[in-house]
């Protein structure tokens, strides 16, 4: 039983900088819980909060019910597993994974045999007599991960582990901590600024920004139903597009217009409004859409506004798809669209985007709030 409540977590420097707000939040047991978000945005102030090295300015932290506000790092039952892996150069890799153990004077005969069980958890038990010097990466990593696995903790808490290794091994070690986890049954609280590692890792994610939790949520959820501009924008590769529009009522007819385009919105869009009542005509908002739900055809030379027409600035063909970079004709705006792996489209060729409208998503243009109940 591994469980971590934060109510009204707050820290404040010395200087005045407020770096987490009123952070609230249930970690359940045996989840792996992810916080993301951009640089300064308090995702490890939070975790170091939670591990005790750094002191709370306001708030309470309990694990496992125990309020653990005043108790020493040590004393909290947490490996922590940091960025930098601090192997020590001159021990083998049998001796920095049992290290910790040997401090608490623990009996040789059983470091020995926790050694060997995390050792053969993550594949190392050929390297135990080898030092740090001569491993890669990705092995150095999973000593860090190996030292922490010892101690059986309750719970383990990773910040940003993997943002020194390469991007292949950085893919591998994000399957290897995911079955990891699997195997040991424990609570992670995991701090990546990456949103690819957050989507593929976590059972929830929590997205930060300028130390206030923006949105608590499934992977799914997070990317189908962001709770603002912001998590919508910061959630998926490439981010969203945004096009402010104003919105138009014709009868029982709802449209988004910018521009010379005039698009109508579907009437299961109009169901999801949060307020239906409201007078939305003129109303400027934010109309979100994902790249995948737009695709191109060549331009159609005919008066229908609802053709939004461009040309292609630039396009990245990356193997089994094409991101194709748009300039629209008649609107200030530009669109990334995710085609196929067949792209058949030059620089400059002009184009129509076909809109899938069922999946758009709308914003308060001053709040950035979603408009939109979940889908």
């Amino acid at each position: 039983m591994a469980t971590i409540t934060l109510k009204g977590v707050t820290k404040v420097y010395p200087n005045g900088v407020k770096a987490v707000k009123e952070f609230n939040l249930e970690i359940h047991d045996k989840e792996f819980v992810v916080f993301v978000g951009p640089s300064g945005c308090g995702k490890s102030t939070t975790l170091r909060m939670i591990a005790g090295l750094e002191d709370i300015t306001e708030g309470e932290i309990f694990i496992d019910d125990k309020l653990v506000n005043n108790v020493h790092p040590r004393d909290r039952d947490i490996a922590m597993v940091f960025q930098n892996y601090a192997l020590y150069p001159y021990m083998t890799v049998n001796e920095n994974m049992g290290f910790g153990l040997k401090l608490r004077k623990v009996p040789k005969r059983e470091i020995k045999e926790k050694v060997e069980r995390a050792a053969d958890v993550l594949g190392l038990k050929e390297y135990l007599d080898t030092k740090p010097g001569q491993l890669s990466g990705g092995q150095k990593q999973r000593v860090a991960l190996g030292r922490a696995i010892v101690r059986n903790p309750k719970v383990f808490l990773l910040d940003e582990p993997l943002s020194n290794l390469d991007a292949k091994m950085r893919a591998v070690m994000r399957t290897e901590l995911i079955v990891l986890h699997k195997q040991l049954q424990t609570t992670f609280v995991y701090v990546t600024h990456d949103q690819v590692e957050a989507m593929t890792m976590g059972s929830r994610i929590v997205v930060m920004k300028d130390g206030w939790i923006q949105q608590v949520d499934t992977p799914d959820n997070l990317y189908l139903s962001p709770t603002n501009k912001f998590v919508a924008g910061f959630i998926g590769t490439p981010q969203m597009n945004f096009i402010d529009i104003e919105l138009e009522i014709e009868g029982e007819k709802m449209f988004a217009c910018f521009g010379r385009y005039r698009l109508e919105i579907p009437e299961k869009v109009i169901k999801r409004l949060k307020e239906p009542d409201l007078d939305y005509h003129l109303k400027l908002v934010t109309l979100g859409i994902r790249a995948e739900e737009m695709s191109l055809v060549k331009e159609i030379d005919n008066d229908n506004y609802d053709n939004v027409r461009g040309s292609i600035n630039v396009y990245e063909k990356l193997g089994n798809e094409t991101l194709a970079y748009i300039d629209l004709r008649g609107a200030e705006d530009k669109l990334i669209v995710r085609a196929g792996s067949r792209f058949p489209f030059k620089i400059e060729d002009r184009v129509s985007i076909k809109f899938n409208m069922q999946y758009i998503h709308l914003f308060d243009y001053d709040s950035g709030e979603s408009m939109l109940k979940r889908g």
